[in-house]
């Protein structure tokens, strides 16, 4: 009898199974107004549920005024996706700025810098590239970002942004290649209320591997 086999049996039912991606979905009805759920890890800021316009969402207040972000749901230890809605408005020539990120704080985030009119990919506090985006105030905005491994030291990147209540872009607005990501850590948001008003979060989707 082959005693091997039934071990190589078992490594690929292994491999399956860690293969299959672990999925998120929130949109924080279930939630008690005030701090987040325990699948939301505060860094940085204010960051509560409220009700807003019949709806739970995730706030980013306004004291103290800094980069607010959040760690949300369980780390990825290879490709990585978020998706999520903002609501965000301006202020005379003030303007927000806000995001979502995978792997973790020094990871690859999707930022809408609308003072700039512009959607960036940041890395580690870096703007690794841009595109023009037109941003409008008082308005849910979706934003999507995906971080792939597709071989062996090649990850590509990609990120969207696009009105809440119009269809997903089939193609990416921001698209980047890396040969050396480690592909660990947790997704998260990010905002600046440097207009003086919140910044909000509802239906936030993540899936890992």
């Amino acid at each position: 009898m082959n005693k091997t086999f039934p071990i190589a049996l078992l490594a690929v039912a292994v491999s399956l199974v860690h293969a299959e991606p672990k999925k998120l979905a929130l949109d924080f009805e279930a939630a008690t107004e005030g701090p987040p759920p325990s699948q939301v890890m505060v860094v940085e800021g204010a960051i509560t549920v409220i009700a807003k316009d019949g709806n739970k969402v995730l706030e980013i207040g306004l004291d103290p005024l800094v980069d607010a972000n959040a760690l949300i749901g369980d780390s990825a230890n290879g490709s990585a996706t978020v998706e999520t809605r903002v609501f965000a408005s301006k202020a005379g020539r003030s303007y927000p700025r806000f995001g979502i990120g995978v792997h973790g704080q020094s990871g690859y985030r999707l930022i809408i810098f609308a003072a700039k009119k512009e959607l960036q990919l940041v890395k580690s506090d870096e703007v690794i590239k841009s595109v023009p985006f037109e941003w409008k105030t008082d308005a849910w905005t979706k934003l999507k970002l995906e971080v792939k491994k597709v071989a062996e030291g090649k990850w590509t990147i990609a990120g969207k942004a696009w009105p809440a209540d119009a269809e997903e872009p089939n193609e990416a607005q921001l698209t980047h290649e890396d040969a050396t990501l480690k592909g660990q850590g947790k997704c998260s948001i990010w905002g600046t209320p440097f207009a003086g008003t919140p910044i909000s979060f509802d239906d936030i989707k993540i899936e890992i591997e």
